[in-house]
């Protein structure tokens, strides 16, 4: 039984740019991709993580140039039949910017501008549709973000289109909602209304998974881009929002590291919990043992004393037994007759 196709799947990921060759080492030291040529005399570029391409290079066409397009990134979007999706999209508001071309042994591929003129592309394969549905691995790209100009309206167009669904939403406040979505059971990405400060189009972002997006961050300033927004937390992780040395608008994204794991002797845990609930019962002996110490010490000490002053009271009794006598003595002799 033939598998169902993964209409839907965010499976593409392309860089136009005027300058392939800067770009192509600006994007290695910072997401660590390899590269690989498309062959057949062309020179579009293929990245490659782990060695599987994820996304493209290209030079901006000069159409595109002379339009005024700036470098940027586009996301790719699996779907069965590129024409009759395009023909759906234009339905449904959208502009066809380049329409439906096929790419020889690859696949057909149309370029478009949602209703409110965000960018994406479209692409069937011929060979099998790139990507898959599991977690992200480093080295592919791990979200896609729409800043929209009405979120809730480009929501009701990509679903109609892509079959996306609606997963978790965060209360943003006054920024309003961020609507996370995705398919099959797997979360591609999120829309929202983009604020009045956030000048241009509605657009696209799409985030790079990497080891850690604060030294990646670092690293894009060092070679001449810039950091717009972070390094910063986000549930699960950190994130960057970055702009290459040509212009064109990127996001990192790094997972928050792993817990280490607890130790797998069972005995040794149970131990470890026996010795912490002992603890407090020990202290108490100590001090029960410390002050039944102190209290004998007091005790010998007061009986010593004791002693020392029935001693001293008995020599001073026999003292004054001695004294009394002698005067009695005296006394007699005194009253005896003389003349005997």
């Amino acid at each position: 039984m033939p598998k169902a196709f993964p209409r839907g799947r965010i499976c593409w990921d392309e860089l136009m740019t005027t300058d392939p060759k800067a770009a192509t080492a600006f994007y290695k030291a910072i997401v660590g991709w390899g590269t690989q040529e498309s062959g057949g005399g062309s020179s579009y570029v293929m990245w490659t993580a782990g060695g599987t391409p994820v996304g493209g290079l290209m030079a901006l066409p000069d159409e595109a140039r002379m339009m005024g397009t700036p470098p940027s990134w586009v996301m790719y979007v699996a779907v069965p039949d590129v024409d009759a999706s395009l023909r759906q999209a234009v339905s449904l508001g959208a502009r066809a910017y380049v329409q439906p071309q096929s790419i020889p042994t690859m696949g057909r591929f149309a370029v478009l501008g949602d209703p409110q003129g965000a960018t994406f592309a479209l692409f069937s394969s011929t060979t099998g549709v790139p990507g898959h549905d599991g977690p992200s691995k480093p080295g592919e790209f791990s979200w896609h973000e729409l800043a929209a100009t009405d979120w809730r309206a480009a929501w009701d167009f990509y679903e109609h289109l892509f079959g996306w669904v609606k997963m978790d939403a965060m209360d943003m406040g006054p920024a309003g909602t961020y609507q996370m979505f995705g398919r099959a059971g797997k979360m591609l990405g999120a829309m929202y209304d983009k604020p009045p400060e956030m000048t241009g189009p509605p657009n696209w972002l799409c985030y790079a998974l990497v080891p850690n997006a604060d030294s990646a961050a670092t690293v894009v300033q060092r070679l001449g881009g810039k950091v717009m927004n972070g390094p910063m937390d986000i549930p699960g992780g950190r994130i960057a929002q970055c702009m290459d040395a040509q212009g064109a608008t990127f996001a990192l994204h790094s997972h928050a590291p792993q817990a280490e794991a607890a130790p797998k002797p069972k005995r040794r845990a149970e131990k470890a919990v026996k010795t912490l609930a002992k603890q407090p019962a020990r202290k108490e002996a100590k001090a029960a043992r410390k002050g039944e110490k102190a209290a004998k010490k007091a005790a010998k000490k007061a009986m010593k004393a004791a002693k020392k002053a029935a001693k001293k009271a008995r020599k001073a009794i026999k003292k004054a037994a001695k004294k009394e006598r002698k005067a009695a003595k005296k006394a007699r002799r005194k009253a005896a007759p003389r003349g005997r």
